[in-house]
């Protein structure tokens, strides 16, 4: 089958005005020699993001071609949005990218499309993602065990990093100058091949948000297909700046809905059984790092204004 395009890629987008303007110019300033479109998904931004895609990008399409926008006139949630806007691709491979993202180099998707090509075995192709600061940003992770995921829900996991099941979770000791075969990689650039998406499919929107980049990848290697690690490949990454603006309890509460889906879907029913009692103190938890970080605010200021 012939495509129009080599690459579509999918953006999603929730009051990330200024981010996504320098995500969609970098795209465009550094693949002159890639043949793509771009799909722009606003979850009912509040912050002028149509305004500003309207007046920059969309009233000059010589200069910013092939470029679409979905306004959604309620929060999609990440999987269904996604979703909206892979259902309208035309190219042969398609990457899911971040509003808070930006290209670093000339040419670097056009060698991802190419790696794609090449590798027929593979299903999701994942890069290096770096801080603001430029230094390495962890984003590859092992598929959750229950013993993990369990210490997570207790915040263990930031008392006792180092702990077995939390290090190989969240891979501690991954080599990030090498390229591997790898159970997930973050969803920030995600790029799935057009095979892929023809065994797999679109992503499960019972997700909306969380833990459907770990499904996807399951998925992918239920039908044959590997998740790489390319470290080829580096773009920025501002980690998670949509979701900051909500407030950690109400997180958790996302959290937890899509491990739940998640270990219903991948993981024995008896994991899944023991796993249900501790969300409950897990949002206790959350309620309570919630306070305090709030009590912790309310001091400062008071110092700062005696």
């Amino acid at each position: 089958m012939k495509y129009k395009y080599e690459l579509s890629i999918v953006i999603v987008s929730w009051n990330t005005r200024d981010l996504l303007e320098r995500c969609l110019q970098s795209v465009y300033k550094f693949n002159l020699d890639l043949k793509f479109e771009i799909f722009v998904i606003d979850n009912q931004s509040a912050d002028e993001s149509l305004l500003m895609l309207e007046t920059k990008f969309i009233n000059h399409p010589e200069q910013y071609p092939n470029l679409h926008i979905i306004a959604n006139n309620f929060n999609a949630g990440f999987a269904r949005a996604n979703n909206q806007g892979i259902r309208q691709t035309r190219g042969r491979h398609i990457l899911l990218l971040n509003p808070d993202t930006e290209i670093l180099r000339s040419g670097d998707l056009k060698k991802c499309v190419e790696y794609l090509d090449n590798y027929s075995e593979v299903g999701v192709l994942g890069c290096q993602l770096l801080n603001a600061d430029k230094t390495l940003q962890s984003s590859v992770r092992s598929f959750p065990s229950f013993v993990a995921s369990a210490l997570v829900l207790l915040k263990v996991h930031n008392i006792f990093p180092r702990l077995e099941p939390i290090k190989k979770y969240y891979a501690l000791d991954f080599d990030y100058k090498k390229e591997q075969v790898v159970d997930q990689v973050m969803g920030a650039f995600f790029m799935i091949s057009r095979s892929a998406l023809d065994k797999v499919g679109e992503m499960d929107e019972k997700y909306w948000i969380w833990f459907e980049e770990v499904d996807y990848c399951q998925q992918c290697l239920k039908k044959g297909l590997k998740t790489i690690y390319w470290p080829e490949i580096a773009i920025l990454h501002l980690q998670g700046q949509s979701f900051k603006q909500v407030l950690s309890l109400s997180s958790q509460k996302r959290m937890n809905k899509s491990m739940r889906r998640y270990f219903r879907k991948f993981q024995p029913t008896l994991s899944y059984l023991f796993l249900l009692p501790l969300m409950p103190m897990s949002l206790f938890l959350s309620w309570l790092v919630q306070i305090l970080e709030k009590n912790n605010f309310k001091i400062k200021a008071k110092k700062k204004l005696a």
